[in-house]
């Protein structure tokens, strides 16, 4: 149930809003006596959250009436329940079952785009690729340590280049946060004034000038504070807005919609705040 509602949320959102619930209502016969009314009043701090109990009630009724109230092992088989997509599914199998699965969320997705690791355009491709280069020995914890690495060090917005241990491989051009070297000094030659005994005249400064307009030959300077960080920022904001429509895409068709314009709609405001 946490996973499932974990789509589009942190986790700690997810730990707060659960930890009350499953102390009432820990099983899917319990849940399915909750109902989607008393459900939604709990997970209401999460995103998508009217969708996500309309499932999960949806969801325990299935297990309930097909399984025996159990989760099924079968990756193919959870991705029929409703709200259960393919990296939902990979969690599960994984976490719960211990099964050397990898689960693509955003932060995996960006991160083997970005480092070179296990380049593609969608979800499945990452998942493909990572499973290819991943020796077995590793599978297990493998998409653990790429979500903390991209969460923590290769972030969306400010990487932190200097403290990655993989940066030297790393396939990435634009790293940042890299001390640049220091340009070279040039060489200055002092003219030393002649010894003539007398003291040198001091210059007496003139009335100021008053300019009243500027000169028609002198053009005026473009300001360009905070343009810099400004591209960046738009730059790093249509990264993140790429990363969750491509998530987006991956999910059930239930929330692909509401994923999709929540996306959007985070990037329409940003657009607002930077013309005003």
């Amino acid at each position: 149930m946490a996973v499932a509602l974990s789509a589009q949320a942190t986790d700690v959102g997810v730990n707060r809003a659960t930890a009350k619930l499953f102390t009432i209502a820990d099983t899917p016969a319990k849940m399915l006596r909750l109902g989607e009314e008393k459900l939604g009043e709990h997970v209401r701090t999460i995103g998508l959250w009217r969708n996500k109990a309309k499932n999960i009630i949806a969801l325990s009724k299935i297990l309930i009436e097909h399984y025996d109230g159990e989760v099924p092992r079968e990756r193919e088989t959870l991705e029929t329940l409703p709200g259960v997509g393919r990296k939902t599914a990979n969690v599960v199998c994984n976490v719960a079952f211990n099964q050397p699965t990898i689960a693509v969320d955003t932060h995996i997705f960006r991160v083997s785009n970005r480092t070179g690791l296990a380049p593609g355009k969608t979800p499945l491709e990452v998942e493909k690729g990572l499973l290819k280069i991943t020796p077995d020995d590793f599978r297990q914890h493998a998409h653990h340590w790429l979500i903390l690495h991209g969460r923590y060090v290769c972030k969306a917005r400010t990487l932190d280049c200097p403290a990655c241990t993989i940066s030297d491989i790393c396939l990435y051009k634009d790293k940042s946060g890299e001390e640049a070297k220091p340009a070279a000094k040039k060489k200055t030659t002092k003219i030393k004034a002649k010894k003539t005994g007398k003291k040198p005249a001091r210059k007496m400064a003139g009335a100021p000038k008053l300019r009243t307009s500027r000169p028609n030959n002198v053009k005026p300077k473009k300001k360009t504070t905070g343009a810099t960080g400004q591209a960046a920022k738009e730059k790093h904001a249509m990264t993140s807005l790429a990363d969750k429509l491509i998530i987006a895409l991956d999910l059930p068709s239930v929330e692909r919609a509401d994923a999709i314009t929540n996306a959007l709609g985070d990037a329409v405001g940003f657009t607002k705040s930077a013309i005003n």
